[in-house]
């Protein structure tokens, strides 16, 4: 069926320059994809580049979170909605959600408030929040998205909160916990934080392309250093 896709893709997109986006761990399509002429994109795949990174870790040991004074960990499930929603926008104050868009983010069927971290500022506000979506049949949970209020940023706030995550979804039936952040070294902080807490990489990313001629576009190329092996940590935003 790769085979098929692919053919397809080379018909309908003939004459043009083509890209796709396999992930390391689908070994088969990526040898494919090379057997249709497809190679590295040497220019996504450089020190600026945009390719994501799947990390992951064990549940078995996880640290007890500790906050800063003043800060409280909530669930949206506690906390509700409204505070559900402004701790995105505080996150990430260009994001066009919305009480709407967070209804149709409760409405899946992997959403649960009780996994749906918040953590409150002593002055009110909504300090971050994750999300962890769990799925039973593989007992993993995977944080998506993280954030923090960018004047608590540096305060710890984000490991404290998905350790507490983790806790959470261990007790839930979790046995495992991914998070994707970018990987490229202009891209540290997520990937420091991250690290910092465990995760390591289980797959990332393998951006391919191919010329409108159907010539290979770029030489074949050893990619970017995995996602936190630049120095840095820090939060995402």
């Amino acid at each position: 069926m790769v085979d098929e896709v692919i053919d397809w893709y080379d018909a309908v997109a003939a004459g043009l320059q083509r890209t796709a986006l396999p992930t390391t761990a689908d070994e088969y399509a990526v040898t494919r994809w090379a057997a249709h002429g497809y190679e590295p994109d040497t220019q996504a795949l450089g020190d600026t580049g945009d390719w994501a990174q799947l990390d992951q870790r064990d549940l078995t040991d996880v640290e007890h979170p500790v906050l800063p004074p003043g800060f409280r960990v909530h669930t949206a499930e506690k906390a509700g909605p409204r505070a559900a929603v402004r701790a995105h926008l505080d996150a990430w104050s260009l994001s066009p959600y919305t009480a709407r868009s967070y209804e149709g983010v409760r409405r899946t069927a992997a959403h649960r408030a009780d996994l749906h971290v918040l953590v409150e500022a002593p002055d009110g506000t909504m300090a971050a929040s994750t999300i962890m979506w769990l799925d039973h049949r593989n007992k993993t949970a995977e944080f998506e998205p993280v954030g923090i209020h960018p004047a608590n940023r540096r305060l710890g706030l984000a490991r404290t909160m998905m350790l507490h995550g983790m806790r959470l979804a261990r007790a839930a039936g979790a046995t495992h916990a991914t998070v994707v952040c970018l990987g490229a070294p202009s891209h540290p902080k997520a990937g420091g934080l991250y690290y910092g807490l465990g995760f390591r990489e289980l797959s990332r990313d393998a951006p391919l392309i191919k010329s409108a001629n159907g010539e290979s576009a770029a030489p074949f190329g050893t990619g970017s250093p995995p996602c936190g092996s630049s120095p840095g940590g820090g939060t995402p935003g």
